[in-house]
């Protein structure tokens, strides 16, 4: 049985013939253009759809590419605009900062010149108690620069405290809103005295005792209190703060009362510390008072 032939058309032939194809077609249409005109239009059914098709194509990929760089603008200007904002904030930032700090030093100037005749030193709070009041804190201050134990302290317009322990760089303060605090006091508007205390209970309302006011006082709601002649530790006519409410004992005997102290004792942030010591002993004042608080709660 004979094997069958197997016919293979060879790649230069095809070539070839395809050659001469288009070079018959080429002098056709120069020589007859009529007669190439049905192969043209055959052609040209063909390939217009395909051209139209890649064209469609590529303008999709050409929007595509276009959406593509617009999305990478748009992410690249809004993480500029967003570090932008990021920088404006902390400058607002710092600016408040800056003019609160301002706004305390231009206060701390103008109790410096009420109290002229005192040396002072300021300084910075750089520690305090757990509790949202300033009963004790600590300064930055000690006794490398002239710092001592007894010293009154001022800030926000009036009186603070006074230093209870120093060290070399530091010292501490014992607030007048303290429960162990008791200061001599007396009125603007009369030369009547008492006694201004901490009260643990009262000091969460912002608010001190008031009380060994003789019956006859003249005193109101609304007037001044400031520091007595005869403290024996505090330096006289610091203003401490006014008047809340008072009233008569029940003994009849005295008035007593609360007192709004000027300070802010939830914020303090910088003081005044009145470099000199009273000097002229007299009865302990405070100690009684504190001790004679002590004796009625027990």
């Amino acid at each position: 049985m004979k094997k069958k032939t197997k016919f293979t058309l060879q790649p230069k032939l095809v070539i070839f013939l395809m050659t001469i194809v288009c070079i018959g077609m080429m002098v056709l249409s120069v020589a007859k253009p009529s007669y190439v005109e049905p192969v043209k239009n055959a052609g040209a059914s063909i390939v217009v759809p395909i051209e139209e098709g890649v064209n469609h194509i590529g303008r999709a990929f050409t929007g595509v590419a276009e959406n593509f760089q617009k999305v990478k603008k748009l992410k690249a200007e809004n993480k500029r605009l967003k570090n932008q904002i990021r920088e404006l904030q902390e400058d607002n930032s710092l600016l408040a900062q800056n003019k609160y700090e301002l706004q305390r030093l231009r206060d701390l100037y103008e109790l410096d010149e009420e109290y002229v005749q005192y040396e002072k030193i300021g300084a910075r709070v750089i520690g305090k108690d757990t509790s949202n009041w300033f009963n004790t804190f600590t300064i930055d201050k000690g006794s490398s620069d002239g710092i001592a134990v007894d010293m009154n302290v001022i800030s926000g317009g009036g009186l603070v405290g006074i230093i209870t322990d120093v060290g070399k760089n530091y010292a501490t303060v014992r607030t007048i809103i303290d429960d162990e605090s008791s200061v001599s006091v007396s009125f603007a508007s009369t030369s009547d005295t008492g006694i201004a205390s901490g009260d643990l209970q009262l000091s969460e309302k912002g608010l001190m005792n008031l009380t060994g006011i003789l019956k006859d006082a003249t005193v109101a709601e609304g007037d001044m209190v400031v520091t007595s002649q005869i403290s024996d530790k505090f330096l006289p006519g610091i203003l401490v703060g006014f008047i809340e409410e008072v009233s008569l004992d029940s003994n009849q005997l005295n008035q007593s009362g609360t007192i709004t102290p000027v300070v802010d004792f939830m914020h303090i942030d910088e003081v005044l510390v009145l470099k000199h010591i009273k000097d002229n002993k007299v009865p302990n004042e405070e100690t009684t008072a504190v001790n004679e608080n002590k004796k009625k709660s027990e």
